[in-house]
């Protein structure tokens, strides 16, 4: 029937959304290098979506972060099942048999990515790390020693006849010559003779001095700090004195110190096979080549650049980030659109690091300043992803500052680019707070329900949370006291799903004091303490969810723990028990 085929595309595109939702969420997880809940996100995408490779792909990389390889191997080669061509199913099948030692097998998984990508630098690396680590294991001819050790019966045999005939041939040339013959015969023969070793006088082979692979440089950064103790050792085999041939003691020092430096060259030659470094030495000189060679590749040095930049931010180095997002604008800005593609676009992510970082460091004006022209441009282009981007931004700065009501005004802008429920509930909840802030109790009412209804969608206990604690505060304001406790119960549990035992306190107090209002007969009256003991500034409150909506590209701090927002009610708890106690004493 009609409605039944209408129900059928509804479900088919509601899972579609949580789906994507999902994996959103799995992606901000991995930028903020938290693995172990990635996989979580990512394990239940693949639930409703099965065989989805990019899932698997992204997943196989955080068992890798984990270090289990071999959940990776698998999820990489479940990637590679429909499409056996699939570049990151190959390049990540090939990183896990890396990990697990399988290094020719992996050389072989890069080369046929490099033969299907070859601009690919990851593949690159790939063939070059691996091809060292399987000579690092196998060694070469060079090092192989021969000794003469075991049985050698056979040929000392053989040497005793050969010693035989030898000397025949000498009588026969003794009858022959005369006596001053005999002596040079005598000579040639004793010349001509094959020796026995056994027969000289045996002497030791002096032990070699162990030598180490590589350059002074790679070694001290593969053996870190027993890197000193290699440059000790070496010092003191420099020390005859210590190190001589003249008595057992000098020659045991001697000895002491060749096997410890034979140990730290082996643990060189393994960490190099674990962690191989010329591949990455190779390409780190490539990348500090001059500005000529940039020059020919601008892109790819640009594309480079922004991805430390969004590290640098993601680890907290503000100041860092900016210094390297000035520089690369400045040279975007002297090159022109035919030398590189996309540069309004990268001007555009620019000018929002540029934003970001000032905002982080408190310096509102210059943030405003750059999130303005991240804006400006974006309209200019018309780049939505950039353009929601930038409103987004706008409207933290002016949170922080406190224009709530411009604020309002920009993210108002953003809802209709919304791309996820997860994105449509932080923009209503953080709506709704500035309306709270400007004392317009019902608009914040209503914008919180909205925020609990997109939440809901999302299925997203922790935003949730917050937009229900949002209604509950308005409803008190606004005096509709019956609400305000549904609200709060509402909040309760979910706290309570949540183990979030701070909230879950503080909840339960601000619904005793909405209760007692009921009994008493009271409607809002000016008291603020319960908005004052679960209250977020707007702008702050769960920002850093923000990375996981699509067209975001920083990520953004904030105080996304909630237990901040209850501290002041567990500071008025442990005075509450202290008087108690206090109480019970002096009675």
């Amino acid at each position: 029937m009609p409605g039944e085929t209408g129900d059928g595309e509804f479900q088919n595109g509601r899972r579609s959304r949580n789906v994507e939702t999902l994996r959103d969420e799995g992606e901000y997880f991995v930028h903020v290098k938290q693995f172990q809940k990635a996989i979580e996100s990512f394990t239940k995408a693949l639930e409703m979506s099965t065989g989805d490779k990019n899932c698997l792909v992204t997943r196989s990389k955080c068992w890798l972060q984990l270090g289990n390889a071999e959940n990776a191997l698998t999820d990489a080669e479940e990637a590679l099942r429909e499409d056996k061509d699939f570049i990151r199913g190959l390049y990540q099948k090939a990183e896990a048999l890396y990990q697990l030692g399988d290094f020719e097998t992996a050389l072989v998984f890069f080369h046929r990515g490099h033969k299907l990508r070859p601009e690919l630098q990851e593949l690159r690396m790939g063939i070059q790390k691996s091809e060292e680590a399987i000579n690092n294991s196998i060694g070469v001819p060079e090092s192989v020693k021969l000794q003469a050790s075991g049985d050698l019966s056979y040929f000392f045999k053989h040497e005793e006849e050969e010693k035989k005939k030898q000397k025949e041939l000498a009588q026969q040339a003794f009858s022959a010559k005369s006596k001053t013959s005999y002596s040079d015969s005598k000579a040639k023969q004793s010349k001509g003779t094959y020796q026995k070793p056994g027969a000289k006088k045996e002497t030791k082979k002096e032990r070699e001095r162990p030598k180490s692979g590589g350059d002074s440089k790679t070694i001290k950064q593969l053996l870190g700090e027993l890197y000193g103790d290699k440059e000790y050792l070496e010092k003191l085999m420099k020390d005859k004195s210590l190190t001589g041939e003249k008595s057992p003691m000098e020659r045991d020092i001697k000895h002491k110190v060749y096997d410890g430096l034979e140990y730290l060259n082996s643990r060189a030659d393994f960490w190099r096979q674990q962690k191989p470094m010329y591949a990455r030495k190779r390409d780190k000189e490539k990348s500090r080549r001059s500005a000529k060679q940039q020059s020919r590749d601008p892109r790819s040095y640009i594309l480079r650049s922004l991805d430390e930049i969004e590290e640098d931010q993601s680890e907290g180095k503000y100041e860092q980030s900016l210094k390297k997002a000035q520089k690369v604008l400045k040279q975007v800005e002297g090159m022109s659109s035919d030398e590189l593609q996309n540069r309004a676009e990268i001007m555009a992510t620019l000018y929002s690091s540029i934003g970001n970082a000032y905002l982080e460091m408190n310096n509102f004006n210059r943030s405003m300043e750059y999130h303005e022209r991240d804006l400006e441009l974006s309209r200019e282009h018309d780049l939505e992803d950039a353009k929601s981007r930038a409103l987004d931004n706008l409207g933290r700065v002016y949170a922080r500052k406190g224009s709530f009501q411009k604020a309002i005004d920009v993210w108002c802008e953003k809802i209709p680019m919304s791309k996820s429920p997860l994105e449509s509930a932080w923009l209503f909840h953080e709506i709704g707070r500035c309306h709270l802030e400007l004392n317009q109790y019902v608009d914040a009412r209503d914008n919180g329900r909205k925020a609990l209804e997109a939440a809901k969608e999302a299925e997203d206990d922790t935003w949730k949370l917050h937009a229900s604690v949002l209604v509950a505060q308005s409803e008190v304001k606004n005096g509709e006291l019956q609400a305000a406790a549904s609200s709060f119960e509402e909040s309760l549990q979910i706290a309570k799903d949540l183990e979030d035992n701070v909230a879950e306190q503080a909840i339960k107090k601000a619904l005793d004091e909405v209760n007692g209002k009921i009994v008493r007969g009271e409607g809002d009256d000016e008291d603020e303490d319960t908005d004052k003991k679960i209250e977020q500034r707007p702008g702050t409150a769960g920002s850093a969810k923000i990375e996981s909506r699509p067209g975001s590209t920083e990520e953004t701090k904030g105080d996304n723990n909630y237990a901040d927002d209850f501290e002041e009610e567990k500071e008025e708890q442990k005075t509450e028990e202290t008087k108690e106690k206090e109480q019970e004493v002096a009675e």
